[in-house]
């Protein structure tokens, strides 16, 4: 029945593709060799694994990490300073209740708001370090009162793309030491880098002043909750007195199946295959770029599972709206600049090419390039 009233706007379609980033492609998760290692896991499983949990977690998989971060990322550790948790908020949680990263931690001016909100609620105030294309400024350090540690990530800055340039990192250790701060290092998705040689941890640099921090919720899945910390040896028992007497976060069965995982080879062989699936994915969203919007400049395509769009100033609001209208939901960099930053303020959007389904990823591009504001001409 007709009420007289002015009618709002029309809402936005609900999203039919989804370029979030943040997760990989959830089709490809290895459920045959995941299930075959849980079986020989389970099998092989001594009966005290069946006990109260070890906060440390089990040695199993501590031994396997071990070895795999040597291999893989360069990370100079043994089993008894790795610490396994929930996942990186876990991780993160878990080191701002040491009293070790307060009262200010630096973290680059662009990055996860979650992670901010994290460290506030454990009464750690943010400052934000400058970006440019080489990373954050880390010979600023030294310039920020009260800051005790600082969060970067340095293989492939989140979200606008490219690795710390060498002196920075070596900066950044230089001011750990120093100062007797710390460097936590966010290892994201370090695995994954497609044009070059991957990019080593910068906890190979000084494992005494560098926390490493992992987790498989790229590599595999977030769902498995499975992440892992490389801890300087003087932070081990004050972690594990945070953490508690018992694991309360991790389940016993899924450690002990990631650690076959790992030593059967069967996490390498799904790296090796997410790499080259995911450097596809990338490939397509270049050429649809290239095709449909060539004014429209990438960055940080040469690793991770997600891209930036760069946007003429003043239009990222504009392209969202128009993405919401394609069906397409997607970020753009505004949500993820600190609201203190002093970086200039950049216009784009965060594309997660890992996230949609095969069936439905050129779909999602198509509203992707529908969505983009068209080229601008001078006046």
């Amino acid at each position: 029945m007709p009420t007289g009233g002015r009618r709002g706007p029309r809402p936005a379609p609900r999203p039919v593709h989804s370029l979030l980033q943040g997760q990989p492609d959830a089709a490809s998760f290895p459920r045959a060799a995941w299930l075959a290692s849980a079986r020989r896991a389970l099998t092989a499983a001594p009966n005290e694994a069946f006990g109260p949990g070890d906060p440390r977690g089990r040695p199993e998989l501590r031994r396997a990490l071990a070895d795999y971060l040597a291999r893989a990322r360069g990370v100079r550790t043994d089993p008894e300073r790795i610490v396994v948790c929930s996942g990186f908020a876990h991780a993160l949680r878990l080191l701002g209740e040491t009293r070790l990263t307060r009262p200010r931690m630096a973290v680059e001016s662009y990055g996860l708001a979650f992670h901010r909100s994290l460290l506030r609620s454990a009464g750690i105030r943010t400052v934000p370090l400058p970006l440019d294309a080489d990373g954050a400024l880390t010979d600023g350090l030294a310039d920020l009162d009260g800051v005790r540690a600082a969060l970067l990530t340095p293989a492939h800055q989140f979200p606008t793309g490219g690795p710390l340039h060498p002196g920075r990192r070596a900066a950044a250790v230089a001011w750990a030491r120093e100062s007797g701060g710390l460097v936590l290092e966010d290892d994201y998705d370090g695995e994954f880098r497609y044009d070059r040689r991957p990019v080593g941890a910068v906890q190979g640099l000084d494992p005494d002043r560098v926390v490493y921090l992992g987790s498989v919720s790229k590599s595999l899945s977030p769902a498995l909750r499975l992440g892992w910390m490389a801890l300087p040896d003087h932070l081990v028992d004050r972690l594990l007195a945070v953490k508690g007497e018992r694991e309360g976060w991790t389940g016993v069965l899924d450690q002990l199946t990631l650690a076959d995982f790992i030593e059967s080879g069967g996490y390498d062989r799904h790296v090796r295959r997410m790499r080259q699936h995911y450097r596809r994915r990338r490939d397509q969203l270049m050429a649809a770029l290239a095709e449909h919007a060539p004014h429209i400049r990438v960055s940080g395509i040469a690793a991770g599972l997600h891209a930036v769009l760069e946007l003429p100033p003043g239009t990222e609001r504009s392209a969202l709206r128009a993405a919401a209208w394609q069906g397409l939901a997607l970020d753009g960099l505004g949500g993820y600049r600190h609201p203190e930053a002093t970086t200039p303020r950049l216009d784009g959007l965060v594309v997660g090419y890992a996230t949609p389904p095969e069936h439905s990823f050129a779909g999602a591009l198509d509203a992707l390039c529908r969505a983009l504001p068209p080229e601008q001409t001078a006046a």
